[in-house]
């Protein structure tokens, strides 16, 4: 990709507005897998919870899969992963068999992903979402097809990697799948499906409130990388606040919906109650207006503040009537209801990602390129929180373009994060009118 791509040019290039690939035969590809005998083997890397539920969920398809490697940096985190793997497996009657990692393909470490991704045919990658581009460059380098979570990067330069690498993962004809799963799940496809019946679409409200999340707290011994790697989720760099991390979601939504990105955003946000130096440098709350190209707007919002109203959700406005996402109906203007999902028919989508994609997998099917609008729904909650950080416009093209890094320049764990704490162990918070991207 040039080092000047525009949104609206990569979105041509990659298919995205004509709404993905067609299923095409993984002619050449050395991961080929002729039927259900075949064992298609899974190296884990990144074993905190969702990393276990991923790997299980792997494990529950009706394909031969077999985990034979995991990886992650801290040796504890993988063995209380193996550990309920086993266990839930037990439990749900699955033959225990498809776990087959040995000591010698346990690897523990920052390079550990390295020599996990070797032995696999599709990788899981489920660790801190600051890691995910080196994470998708090293198996897509390798031939491998790819699971990974959401977010799938923390910063623009991450972004760009993503991008390139989906790229070449297109061109290999490796199946990538990004865990946002709203898209594999029977409601929303219905809405996607019958979008149509609300005209043009208009504007949007997106929601990801709620009471927040864990807090790991400093032990005694820790370096300090060792210690943002344990709380990640409360620095950028790892976690990318929580409009990246979670709210990504909701945005994808609204983006998947309108077949567009952003092309600009403002917004505002701070940290009201969740201000203890445990909370590294993220906000509590953020409200971001979202600007597409055809004037429509969404209108995004997302808080981590206890006893406050929960709301996880979107709205679609059109010219016709509206989408309520999560209760999968639509009305007209009149409220007139003219769909209503019916419950029964809903799946687990979570379980969705993983048997859709190791069904093209076992038979040589070349149908699932997520890692593009991944990307830039990821970049679309960045972008939101570089306009909440500065109280700024962002221009979506020159962030994708900006080359912001905020990755260490060194992976161990006596390496210097890029924040550290003052010396009362408090960490730099940005301020709106002072902090400048551009």
């Amino acid at each position: 990709m040039d080092n000047k791509t525009t949104r609206r040019k990569f979105m041509q290039q990659s298919g995205l507005l004509a709404g993905g690939l067609m299923a095409a035969p993984l002619i050449g590809n050395a991961n080929f897998f002729s039927g259900a005998a075949d064992t298609i083997k899974v190296a884990l890397i990144g074993c905190g919870g969702r990393g276990t539920g991923a790997a299980f969920q792997a494990l529950s398809t009706k394909q031969n899969v077999q985990l034979v490697a995991m990886a992650d940096a801290f040796r504890d985190r993988l063995d209380n992963c193996y550990k309920s793997i086993v266990n839930n497996l037990a439990e749900s009657g699955i033959d225990k068999s498809r776990v087959n990692v040995p000591e010698e393909r346990k690897f523990v470490g920052f390079d550990a992903y390295e020599k996990a991704i070797a032995l696999a045919d599709v990788v899981i990658l489920t660790t801190p979402p600051g890691f995910r581009p080196i994470h998708f460059e090293e198996a897509v380098k390798r031939g491998k097809h790819v699971f990974m979570e959401k977010p799938v990067a923390t910063d623009p330069a991450g972004i760009k990697k993503v991008l390139d690498v989906a790229a070449i993962a297109k061109q290999k004809k490796l199946n990538v799948v990004v865990g946002l799963q709203r898209r594999y799940q029977n409601s929303y496809r219905e809405l996607f499906k019958n979008k149509d019946l609300i005209g043009d679409i208009t504007s949007a409200q997106a929601w990801w409130n709620n009471d927040g999340v864990w807090v790991r707290e400093r032990q005694p011994g820790q370096s300090e990388m060792e210690y943002q790697m344990r709380n990640w989720y409360y620095f950028n760099w790892l976690c990318g606040d929580h409009i990246v991390e979670q709210h990504v979601h909701n945005i994808d939504v609204i983006n998947w919906f309108k077949g567009a990105y952003p092309v600009k955003a403002q917004g505002m946000g701070g940290r009201e109650v969740r201000t203890d130096k445990k909370y590294g440098e993220i906000f509590d709350h953020h409200f971001v207006e979202f600007h597409y190209a055809d004037g429509s707007i969404l209108n995004s919002q997302c808080r981590h503040i206890p006893r406050t109203m929960s709301k996880v959700d979107e709205l679609i406005v059109g010219t016709k009537g509206k989408i309520f996402g999560d209760a999968g109906v639509i009305k007209d203007n009149k409220g007139n209801t003219l769909l209503a999902f019916d419950r029964k028919k809903e799946n687990n989508p979570y379980q969705a990602e993983h048997d859709e994609l190791f069904e093209a997998i076992a038979k040589g099917i070349y149908k699932f390129d997520n890692a593009e609008y991944g990307a830039l729904s990821t970049l679309t909650g960045i972008v939101g929180r570089m306009a909440t950080y500065s109280g700024q416009i962002i221009d979506f093209e020159k962030a994708l373009n900006s080359g912001i890094d905020i990755m260490p320049k060194e992976y161990s764990f006596s390496a210097t994060p890029p924040v550290v704490p003052n010396a009362d162990g408090s960490y730099p918070i940005a301020v709106p009118g002072k902090t400048k991207y551009f």
